[in-house]
């Protein structure tokens, strides 16, 4: 089995896990459990919870004590055993913080199977930046993949697709164990203390170019836990709830209607390489965010009815959202940080996006959709999206040069 298939496995496996409940536990939560928008917003808050320390703290050790591949294993097990004990639960006290335990662990497999790949790739000749966003858009597709089997097997609304989640999560958990060896750093004797507990990555911050850019991830972050939370739940109990819409596809299949963002994602991935070369951080960040004003303003003025062409624009739009924020950032901090902290530096990067950013996006959401209602909130997540746009254009200094993302061959 070639290296490249075998990272492709993991990232299929990966994002499956994620996919199985993503986008369709707020149509349960919702429509099932009758939970209110800010009980729905705090289970999607979870992931911030987990992302402000759990990444850094699982990144420290993968860097300094535990190979990453075996430390993606059993941070999958214990996350699928979580799942496992929350499926049965229907009462938001129990509920809650076991999904909680489980996110708590699945948060930092996202950058430690970065590292994974990022390391492989790297000891076999092969450029990151060209060879990466091949590999992980068979994520994508696994996400797709799961999406759709909840959606036809009719799990969408039922707690089935925990359970259907944590099964896959214990098979990667085994197959982790049998990815290629990333290197602990070693001689620690000679170390500060600060790069004993792998704190480095955090110096990140003293540089205002950096700064910047993790401040406005974690504002790009904020804007994917909104829809990750949302787009069902809308679609499904909103657009459900009114007999002229009731039976069309993008409410009886909300979540197959969803999966074409994910399509898109998978396009959008094989763009990366060469918008980010082209084009630099600065303009490949701008046009994510352009396109998260789309994707709100879009589902917005949309319906199932005879607006679906706008629903469908927004599923389309939402990969260049996603993609050209999440996988260029997790690149761009690869190049800008020293292998001796990649792992530490990608937990960072999580912190501000899933941390922070899905934290104060998920019950900041929920507080609008109470307040302002449907459809006013996507309009009003649209004006922040923006906002942010305009901003990070004026305080985002940065001179792209095409040779700073180059080809690794070491």
């Amino acid at each position: 089995m070639g290296l490249k298939f075998r990272l492709v496995v993991m990232n299929f496996l990966q994002y499956a896990i994620w996919g199985a409940w993503l986008i369709s536990l707020g149509a349960y939560l919702g429509g099932n459990l009758h939970f209110e928008g800010f009980q729905i917003g705090s289970f999607f808050a979870t992931m911030g919870i987990a992302s402000l320390f759990m990444p850094g703290l699982v990144g420290i050790i993968a860097d300094r004590w535990i190979p990453a591949q075996k430390l993606l294993g059993i941070c999958h097990f214990l996350a699928a055993a979580f799942l496992v004990a929350a499926a049965p639960q229907t009462e938001y006290g129990t509920l809650y913080p076991l999904l909680l335990g489980s996110v708590m662990f699945y948060m930092p497999t996202i950058a430690l199977s970065n590292s994974v790949a990022y390391n492989a790739l790297t000891k076999g000749g092969y450029d990151t930046v060209k060879d990466f966003p091949p590999i992980r858009v068979w994520g994508t597709v696994g996400f797709i993949f799961s999406m759709i089997a909840v959606d036809l097997l009719g799990f969408a609304h039922s707690a089935n697709q925990l359970y259907l989640s944590a099964g896959i999560g214990f098979v990667l958990a085994v197959y982790s164990f049998t990815l290629p060896n990333c290197d602990i750093s070693v001689d620690k004797s000679k170390k500060s203390w600060v790069d004993h507990m792998g704190l480095r990555a955090f110096a990140l911050f003293k540089q205002k170019k950096m700064a910047i850019f993790f401040i406005f991830s974690m504002m790009l972050g904020m804007s994917l836990q909104i829809t990750n939370a949302f787009a069902n739940d809308y679609l499904t109990n909103f657009f459900g709830g009114n007999e002229v819409y009731e039976d069309t596809f993008g409410v009886v299949h909300a979540n197959i209607l969803i999966s074409l963002s994910q399509a898109s994602e998978t396009l959008c991935i094989l763009l990366i390489p060469f918008f980010l070369k082209k084009f630099g951080i600065k303009k490949v960040m701008l046009i994510s965010m352009f396109a998260w004003v789309l994707r709100f303003a879009l589902l917005g003025a949309g319906n199932p009815g005879g607006g679906l062409w706008m629903l469908i624009l927004s599923m389309i739009v939402y990969g260049v959202a996603f993609d050209f924020f999440n996988i260029s950032g997790s690149l761009y901090v690869e190049t800008e940080t020293d292998p001796s902290i990649r792992s530490s530096a990608q937990g960072v990067f999580m912190i501000m996006t899933n941390g922070f950013g899905a934290f104060i996006g998920s019950y900041a959401a929920g507080w609008v959709v109470e307040a302002a209602g449907w459809p006013n909130s996507w309009f009003i997540f649209a004006t922040y999206s923006l906002v942010v746009a305009i901003v990070f254009a004026i305080v985002f200094k940065y001179k792209h040069d095409p040779n700073q993302i180059k080809i690794v061959t070491h």
